[in-house]
């Protein structure tokens, strides 16, 4: 019972990352300069080109945890 909640969790987690990669970068890709760095006027907020890498590897790890946990969960 406790992998199934931990696989849970880490797909929760996954989700989670994988909208914030979207919402602050993906969204944005065509928008950063050179310095990797773009600027919403409309919000006032600037997006750093590092973010979407630190992101999306959350989001592909916590996923591969989830299913990790629910192989070992159903191996019982």
């Amino acid at each position: 019972m406790l992998r199934a909640m931990l696989s849970l969790a880490f797909l929760v987690v996954s989700g989670v990352s994988a909208q914030l990669y979207y919402s602050h970068h993906f969204k944005w890709r065509d928008c950063f300069n050179e310095l990797g760095r773009c600027y919403d006027p409309g919000t006032g907020v600037v997006y750093l080109e590092q973010s979407g890498t630190v992101w999306l590897l959350l989001a592909i790890s916590a996923f591969a945890i989830a299913v990790y946990q629910a192989w070992r969960w159903t191996r019982r």
